[in-house]
């Protein structure tokens, strides 16, 4: 059998790093952050990233190896996130695999769907051109023409996937789908797993939501925004780049604010109704799984009563301990599905 994997999904303010700054020193773990937006310098407060004192307390990786205005693909996350948890069990660690970008984790536990073959901006903005004036039908068309299989999964007016599939056609002259199927045959390392996903009743969820923008308020997100569009622009990058910071959420709701085109109660209102929807499809995305084991921490009001019983829970289906019986066996605390 592998290695051990520890594996702790949940959606955004759940409470995913009080209880892992509990649990990590417990299991002698260290935590690699599944955030598509951690990753990115200078986005703190509006990321809820582990303050710099947490960090000390319990090592964190994958947090804070980009540049706002820099490209980070999930072939990227993939390698460097492999690469973290392989060092932890050389040092003799459990690693702590944790966050709420579901594509993020199953690039680790699986072989890369979406191949890194490479990229080519400017074959890219010629695309986006022809599309333009086009229509985005003809670049449909011409994947059609190309890769079939492609075109029937896509629909005809997702263009930056449409443009995605013909930009790896003409640089590689083979159908995207046809590296998926060979990523897909690729070995990924044979890590012992546990899944473990932290839940709470959708209103407490929301509530939480609420109560943490909020605070990110109070905390300085508007002039965090306002320097990360600065330093972008500066950089040469528009607000329309995809997979860079600007895209991140609680910053992209605020541009709209900075740039004079709403009220800051606008664009505060349309954050949270973000970041609730966002919330509702992290929950989707891991409903699908059905290996993760839920823990409704609304059961549990202090962080450290919950890490006991998730100790116990890796001990029992992990590490192999067969000196504790489960908390959640006990009392029923832990469930198959999310409430």
């Amino acid at each position: 059998m592998g290695a051990p994997l520890l594996v702790v999904v949940g959606p955004t303010a759940v409470g995913k790093t009080a209880v892992l700054l509990e649990l990590a020193p417990r299991l002698d773990g260290e935590v690699v952050s599944a955030d598509s937006m951690q990753v990115y310098r200078g986005l703190d407060v509006g990321t809820a990233k582990p303050s710099p004192a947490e960090r000390q307390r319990v090592p964190h990786h994958l947090i804070d190896v980009a540049d706002p205005g820099e490209r980070f693909t999930v072939a990227r996350y993939q390698r460097l996130a492999r690469q973290a948890i392989a060092e932890i069990h050389r040092r003799g660690k459990l690693p702590i695999l944790s966050g709420g970008t579901g594509l993020y984790i199953q690039a680790v536990l699986e072989p890369l769907l979406f191949p890194d073959e490479g990229e080519d901006l400017e074959l890219r903005a010629r695309l986006a051109r022809e599309a333009e004036e086009q229509g985005p039908e003809a670049l449909y068309r011409r994947l059609a023409q190309v890769d079939p299989e492609a075109a029937q999964r896509l629909a005809p007016r997702d263009l930056r996937r449409v443009i995605r599939a013909l930009e790896v056609y003409e640089r590689t002259g083979r159908p995207i789908t046809e590296l998926q199927r060979e990523a897909r045959q690729q070995a990924a390392p044979a890590y012992r797993t546990l899944k473990i996903g932290l839940t709470r009743p959708r209103p407490k969820l929301y509530a939480r939501i609420e109560a943490r923008v909020d605070q990110q308020l109070a905390n300085g997100l508007v002039d965090e925004a306002r320097r990360l569009l600065e330093r972008v622009r500066a950089a040469g990058a528009s607000r329309a780049g995809e997979k860079t910071a600007l895209q991140a959420l609680a910053y992209k709701e605020l541009f709209p604010y900075l740039e004079g085109q709403e009220s800051l109660e606008q664009a505060v209102e349309r954050l949270k109704r973000a970041t609730r929807r966002y919330a509702k499809r992290q929950l989707t995305w891991f409903r699908r799984d059905p290996e993760i084991h839920w823990i409704d921490l609304e059961a549990y009001p202090d962080p450290a009563r919950a890490a006991e019983v998730l100790e116990r829970l890796v001990r029992d289906r992990l590490l192999g301990s067969d000196h504790h019986q489960s908390g959640g066996d006990r009392d029923g605390s832990y469930h198959r599905s999310p409430s």
